[in-house]
């Protein structure tokens, strides 16, 4: 091939090899999407399941106020691809549960969307903006003092034309029933999250469902899964401590 032919040729190659980069770059993106889905889908799956099978009585009375770590897998999902998708696991699995297991209809899927999300929206959204250890236990700490509030106000509107109980009899109900419920709720969350997110992403990351990303924030790409000691710690303890209230509050201590 001389001169005259290369010359002539160039600007083809140059456009095929453009195309070439576009189309690989576009299947990449795909493949990602695909991925994306296939572990958010694995995600509600497993945050459905564990609601069902784990619906724990937290108190007596009122009965319905229970726990399951549904958000425990769903603030995951919100650390490994923000806060929109903590919105989008939450309202499916909320939907779900309103037509299966729910006692309290609409009500009741209002107030597990907006819970979850307080909860979860605020610590996806701060550790997306820095991805490091102290972001994330930041962002649960900020995301489980922001959900309490949020909820405290949500029952005293929602809870009396829910039971048809007079709104001042909410009210007093506030400070000693819901306040430490949901502390205690968002308190098992936060700490079961920070103990199992870096399993759970080491664990996709092996499978190849997620990127490697290219630094270690929390140490999600060892080999090995390390955990902070003194954040291991104070996990341990507020779990245990959440545990002995709930068996105290039901008479089993």
């Amino acid at each position: 091939m001389n001169g005259i032919e290369v010359c002539f040729h160039a600007p083809k190659l140059i456009v095929w090899g453009r195309l070439y980069i576009k189309l690989y770059e576009e299947l990449i993106t795909l493949k990602t999407r695909t991925h994306k889905l296939v572990v958010l889908a694995m995600i509600g799956a497993l945050a459905y399941i564990l609601m069902y099978f784990l619906r724990i009585p937290v108190m007596p009375v009122p009965p319905y106020l229970k726990y399951d770590p549904k958000d425990v897998v769903i603030v995951i999902a919100g650390f490994l691809y923000g806060p929109l998708s903590v919105v989008a696991v939450s309202a499916l699995v909320s939907v779900i549960e309103m037509f299966t297991v729910s006692e309290t209809g609409y009500i009741g899927f209002l107030m597990n969307v907006l819970a979850t999300c307080s909860f979860a929206c605020p610590a996806a959204a701060i550790y997306k903006w820095k991805r490091t250890l102290s972001s994330a236990v930041y962002g649960l700490a900020i995301g489980a003092l922001l959900a309490t509030g949020v909820m405290l106000l949500w029952n005293y509107v929602m809870t009396p034309i829910y039971l048809g109980v007079p709104r001042a009899a909410v009210a007093a109900s506030l400070i000693p029933v819901f306040l430490p419920y949901n502390l205690l709720k968002t308190g098992l969350n936060a700490s079961f999250a920070v103990l199992l997110y870096k399993p759970v992403r080491l664990a996709l990351t092996q499978a190849r469902l997620i990127p490697v990303p290219s630094i270690s924030p929390i140490g999600e790409t060892e080999r090995k899964v390390r955990f902070h000691p003194g954040l291991l710690a104070v996990s341990v303890v507020v779990i245990v401590t959440c545990v002995l209230l709930i068996l105290a509050w039901n008479g089993r201590i």
